[in-house]
């Protein structure tokens, strides 16, 4: 466990001439790193790497737009639910599809099953980032998988998708 020493410094108001004083103050305990944090850590590194090979790949596709983009469904989502399932607003997640939109990575399209409703769909050229994507996903977890050694990459592999019964609301 980590300790961080904390100084204090005690000045005497009466008089700007008085010297200022040092005292330590007993060593106040960092708790471990939750496990939220720790599941946290992982996940942003993944983010960040992905990115970066579909950035290197010559897709300008932002964060913002990304988390939205893995969202789409194969078979197309409405905006409404593509929005609360990127934890957004309507107006956001209309935004970041429109951007995705003008970027040839998604299309809308007329819902089969209400005319008036419009489906958000991946394009040709969405897939491409996709298989980008996959791939730099899969060697970071094939780098985790041996730093862990099978047996543990495949506890926590279990261990997660047990988690997630209890905190994906869309699985």
């Amino acid at each position: 466990m980590l300790t961080i020493m904390a100084v204090m410094t005690d000045t005497d108001k009466r008089s700007s001439t008085m010297p200022t004083h040092r005292r330590q103050v007993a060593p106040t305990p960092v708790p471990d790193l939750s496990l939220g944090v720790l599941l946290f850590l992982p996940h942003r590194h993944l983010e960040r790497e992905v990115l970066a090979a579909v950035t290197a790949a010559g897709h300008a596709i932002t964060l913002a737009q990304a988390r939205v983009f893995q969202r789409v469904d194969h078979a197309g989502i409405r905006l409404t639910r593509l929005a609360e399932s990127a934890q957004v607003t309507k107006q956001t997640a209309g935004v970041l599809v429109d951007e995705l939109q003008r970027g040839g990575y998604v299309e809308r399209i007329p819902d089969p099953s209400d005319g008036r409703a419009r489906l958000i769909t991946i394009t040709a050229k969405g897939y491409q980032v996709i298989k980008i994507a996959l791939n730099r996903q899969n060697e970071i977890e094939a780098q985790w998988k041996h730093h862990l050694g099978p047996r543990a990459s495949d506890q926590l592999h279990q261990a997660l998708r047990k988690l997630r019964e209890i905190t994906d609301p869309y699985a």
